[in-house]
């Protein structure tokens, strides 16, 4: 096991290589989707004045610990933060800007509802400074949106898709697949529809039943039916690959596809394990401070949170250390999601030799390659991801 100056010799550049964003939680909903296991809550009434000083506050706190970074990507993501306000969303991001110096080519994303009333909101945003909107469509018709207990209609999507290419530069909108009663005939089709309107991103993902959410307790129940057997979940995965690519949007990610060039920074940053600081409730952050690799996780209710930071205490849980065997772990979880992979430099020194041997035997089944200095994961190997990774940590 490498000693830990040799863990602190990686760590101190992650920033430098890999970025550094801020994310932004916005923890309200104007529903509970019964798939969603992201930290979002529904409130009949929000101060949102009270929540922008908030933020506002906990920028400048965190804008002092990272004084001297250059700030390559923005994210508001939720819940849904295209319920925010124009002016809250402006003031962040004039914080922001006092705070850290923003590359000249800064990302700066909101994730938004099509719905009638949030896209009323898209041009305040687009005067804020947000120059990407990421869509939640997920389904292009009116039953399977109901099913997944989405508020808008498939025209109020095309609406405020159309809306939204009039306003940003840049648009991703994301599917759920594999969902109830769904034939591959039907996914091919809904997906060449997406195709057809898809500017330069699209998130692709298959549906999956977690636990404590509604989708979750029917299925425990024996009433979530309809759902696609793993052969036909295998066979609508192949598909995606399949027809993003020859229609250019290759998979550059496990669930993200894009033309060349209009990946997302932000998320490329997560898994290149660059540093990103999160603010707002359940919001997690990864620092590399003075050799060090710190997470950061601040309290999940929005009341504690709101009123942690309020009254100057910190909004966080003790910040942790990670140790080379996490920081290994999650270097590894991250980068290996990505076509390109990781840089074997990242990692290498903080292996041992176990770790090294289970690398060897994977890429001896066919699982993963070594390439121009990067590790990847194989055709083969790509869709085994989990599987890959506990051979490689031996979990």
């Amino acid at each position: 096991m490498p000693s830990a100056n040799s863990s602190r010799v990686v760590l101190t550049e992650n920033w430098q290589e890999s970025g550094f964003g801020l994310y932004i939680h916005w923890p309200f909903c104007a529903a509970k989707c019964p798939y969603c296991d992201f930290n979002s809550h529904v409130s009949a009434r929000i101060d949102q004045d009270r929540w922008k000083q908030a933020y506002i506050r906990e920028i400048a706190r965190l804008g002092e610990i990272t004084e001297g970074r250059i700030l390559s990507t923005v994210f508001f993501g939720g819940g849904t933060p295209s319920l925010m306000n124009g002016d809250v969303v402006k003031a962040i991001l004039d914080e922001v800007r006092r705070n850290w110096r923003l590359s000249n080519n800064a990302e700066i994303t909101l994730e938004a509802n099509p719905t009638s009333v949030d896209a009323g909101r898209f041009a305040a945003y687009r005067e804020a400074g947000v120059n990407r909107l990421s869509i939640g469509i997920q389904a292009l018709n009116n039953e399977d949106l109901r099913l997944l207990g989405r508020l808008h209609s498939v025209e109020e999507a095309r609406a405020a898709f159309q809306t939204a290419r009039d306003i940003f530069p840049r648009i991703s909108f994301d599917l759920i697949y594999a969902r109830q009663n769904q034939t591959l005939a039907d996914w091919k089709t809904e997906l060449l529809t997406a195709l057809d309107q898809a500017v330069d991103h699209l998130s692709l993902y298959q549906l999956t039943v977690e636990e404590g959410t509604a989708f979750g307790d029917r299925y425990d129940a024996g009433k979530l039916r309809g759902l696609p057997d793993e052969d036909l979940a295998t066979e609508m995965y192949e598909a995606t690959q399949e027809i993003t690519e020859a229609a250019g949007f290759p998979a550059y990610e496990v669930s993200n596809h894009a033309r060349d060039g209009e990946e997302s920074s932000h998320n490329l940053i997560y898994w290149r394990y660059g540093d990103y600081v999160g603010i707002g409730p359940g919001a997690h952050g990864r620092l590399s401070l003075d050799g060090d690799r710190l997470a950061t996780e601040a309290y999940r209710a929005p009341g504690k949170w709101l009123a942690a930071v309020e009254s100057g205490s910190t909004s966080e849980h003790p910040i942790q250390k990670l140790s080379t065997e996490d920081v290994l772990s999650e270097t590894l979880l991250m980068g290996l999601r990505l076509r390109e992979g990781l840089p074997v430099h990242r990692f290498v020194s903080l292996a041992d030799d176990r770790i090294h041997q289970n690398i060897a035997e994977t890429k001896e089944l066919g699982m993963l390659t070594e390439e121009n200095g990067n590790l990847a994961l194989t055709e083969k190997g790509r869709p085994l991801l989990n599987a890959v990774l506990r051979k490689i940590l031996d979990t």
